[in-house]
């Protein structure tokens, strides 16, 4: 089963770069983040016409993620228990969509996770990514008790390592890479996860996101994009790669690159 994972920075706007990777990655599952529509204005047609079925928990203009499968989708499950709200917001972001896969062999618990930035810090904004980031944790702990493949994966917009960012020094007092950002990462590993790339590429220098001010030319890239596998699932790993050559063949690229998964399941 190969199970994807994009940040795509709105799906109207990069619909047609969508499509073509979906016709030549050919993933069973993807899940996408930061759609920046509605559920009413999500593009299903184009991609039911590929075969996928499509669960969306969209936002007006901001966030919004969703799960593409080929395969049945159950138990659609939006939103994170208990998530704050952020001060002077009166409507919870659409940041977190869980749902099972079910396969000939077996079930996949997966989600799509678009994590809070956090910037600027110290302030609300980043104090609201902390705590949605505990929620995470505490939502991932409660899914191991299942005892089944679980696959977290998305934008979590934390900098694991120096060797995660090709300037790190750039990024010391961004919300990224904040020594408080990282411990959230490794707690999340520390509960059993496993970093599915990181496991299979124990080197640096592996990025999933490039801005739009001339990074992509010089490789200045981060890698913060992240599928986060339970025991059952990582006993099952095949493969992960980072689809790099995406963020060049379109002339309006996500910032963003997929992200990919091979369970043997």
């Amino acid at each position: 089963m190969k199970i994807a994972t994009w940040n795509v920075n709105s799906i109207k706007a990069r619909l047609e770069p969508a499509l073509a990777w979906l016709k030549q990655a050919d993933p069973d599952v993807v899940c996408l983040q930061e759609i920046k529509t509605v559920d009413e204005g999500f593009p299903r047609e184009a991609f039911e016409a590929l075969g996928y079925n499509c669960a969306v928990y969209g936002q007006r203009t901001y966030n919004g993620v969703a799960i593409l499968s080929k395969l049945p989708v159950e138990d659609v499950t939006p939103g994170l228990p208990d998530a704050p709200l952020m001060e002077g917001q009166e409507e919870h972001q659409s940041r977190y969509l869980e749902a099972v896969v079910t396969g000939l062999h077996g079930i996949v618990r997966v989600a799509s996770i678009y994590a809070p930035n956090g910037n600027p810090q110290p302030g609300p904004k980043f104090d609201y990514k902390l705590a949605w980031l505990e929620r995470l944790r505490l939502h991932a702990k409660m899914l191991l008790q299942g005892e089944e493949p679980v696959v977290l994966m998305g934008d979590y917009n934390i900098i694991p390592e120096e060797g995660d960012a090709d300037k790190p020094k750039a990024w010391v007092k961004d919300a990224l890479f904040q020594p408080e950002s990282r411990a959230m990462y490794r707690r999340l590993e520390n509960l059993g996860y496993t970093d599915a790339f990181r496991a299979l590429h124990t080197q640096g220098g592996h990025y999933t996101f490039w801005d739009y001010f001339g990074s992509r030319e010089r490789n200045n890239g981060i890698r913060i994009d992240h599928i986060f596998l339970s025991p059952q699932a990582a006993d099952r790993l095949t493969g992960c790669r980072i689809d790099r050559d995406v963020r060049w063949a379109s002339e309006k690229p996500s910032d963003h690159v997929p992200v990919w998964v091979e369970l043997a399941i």
